[in-house]
C-alpha cells in the first residue's frame, strides 16, 4: 500500500512544475452542505472544492487530493474506534503556487 501511495506521489510531482512551491492540507472532511462527498468520493465536484481551499489558503490551484487513512497521517494521535455514522473521513489536498 506504501508503495503504491509513493508512486502516485511521483506521478503527482511530475505534473508540477519545477520550482513550484507545493503543500499538502490534511483536513477532517464534514460539512453540513456536502461538499465532503466530492471530495472523498474524487467526483468531478471535488477540484472545485479542493481548488477553493487552496486559494483560500493563498495557493494557486489544487495538484490533487484523495481520502487518507489517519494511520496513514504521520504525528496524529490514534483516534478512538468508531461505532457512529457520525466518523469523519480524512483528505489530503496538495496545493500548489
Amino acid at each position: 500500500m506504501r508503495m503504491l501511495i509513493a508512486a502516485a506521489a511521483l506521478a503527482v510531482l511530475g505534473a508540477v512544475p519545477a520550482g513550484a512551491e507545493t503543500r499538502i492540507f490534511i483536513i477532517e472532511n464534514h460539512s453540513d452542505y456536502g461538499v465532503d462527498e466530492c471530495l472523498t468520493s474524487g467526483a468531478r465536484c471535488g477540484k472545485v472544492v479542493a481548488n477553493a481551499y487552496c486559494q483560500s489558503r493563498s495557493y494557486n490551484q489544487v495538484v490533487s487530493f484523495r481520502k487518507v487513512d489517519p494511520d496513514e497521517i504521520t504525528g496524529a494521535s490514534a483516534p478512538p474506534a468508531c461505532r457512529s455514522a457520525l466518523c469523519g473521513d480524512w483528505v489530503a489536498i496538495e496545493c500548489t503556487r
